[in-house]
């Protein structure tokens, strides 16, 4: 079993055992806990009333964080003729000409997000491969696969981030950093638990079902438990 550090246990101290916390005094209780040298992130991990087998119930989508991300991030967009320099003015930091394809291909992976064109998605198709398991493939659902390059380049500038659930029915989402206030950390995390109550596949049931277990946690801290059903009544 993994011993976990002085400081890990002085943090897990902080919490009642065997308490759910709503989602204020549990922002609250995150920012104490990260205590690390360095600006740890912070996540939510949100247990679903899902089969993730069946195509009809999956989760999926992306949101703007009104908080922001913290993060600087590379763009990469796919485009060809015109599009080009119009991803240019959008401020795209890379622009995918067939010697940067290559170099993919290759394992170059310098760049947080990939945007394109719907005309360069059968190329980008081919990356699916390397692109898909680091969720940097670009998707209609997310906003990424687009003839608006400068909205899709600014909302990801502006902090839109995207989910999805995994093979086991859980999303897990990046909600901001530890040195963020804890308004602009509630905000985000409200924010994604409001997008995704919008994202529920109508099979489902709402209230108790939907959110089987919830959690917050920094990086380097314990998780803190959330109430799932005072999540949806507090967001529904």
């Amino acid at each position: 079993m993994k011993r976990r550090s002085k400081r890990y246990r002085s943090a897990a101290q902080l919490l009642e055992a065997a308490r759910r916390y709503r989602l204020r005094e549990a922002v609250g209780m995150v920012k104490k806990m990260a205590t690390a040298k360095f600006d740890e992130t912070v996540t939510m991990a949100l247990r679903l009333g899902i089969d993730p087998t069946k195509a009809e119930e999956q989760v999926r989508g992306s949101v703007v964080l009104p908080g922001g991300t913290g993060k600087k991030i590379r763009i990469l967009v796919f485009a060809k003729g015109e599009k080009i320099s119009e991803a240019r003015a959008a401020g795209a930091d890379l622009i995918a000409d067939d010697e940067l394809f290559k170099k993919i291909q290759e394992g170059f992976l310098e760049f947080d997000a990939v945007i394109s064109t719907p005309d360069e998605m059968a190329k980008v198709g081919k990356l699916g491969k390397i692109l898909g398991p680091r969720g940097l493939m670009p998707s209609p659902k997310t906003g990424t696969v687009t003839a608006d390059l400068k909205g899709a380049v600014d909302k990801l500038r502006a902090g839109q981030v995207s989910y999805r659930n995994d093979k086991e029915g859980n999303v897990h989402m990046f909600v901001g950093k530890a040195s963020f206030s804890d308004d602009a950390l509630f905000r985000n995390a409200e924010t994604l638990v409001r997008t995704i109550i919008a994202s529920k596949p109508r099979v489902l049931g709402g209230r108790g079902e939907f959110f089987r277990a919830a959690s917050i946690a920094p990086c380097m801290g314990p998780a803190v438990a959330l109430d799932p059903v005072a999540l949806w009544d507090d967001f529904a």
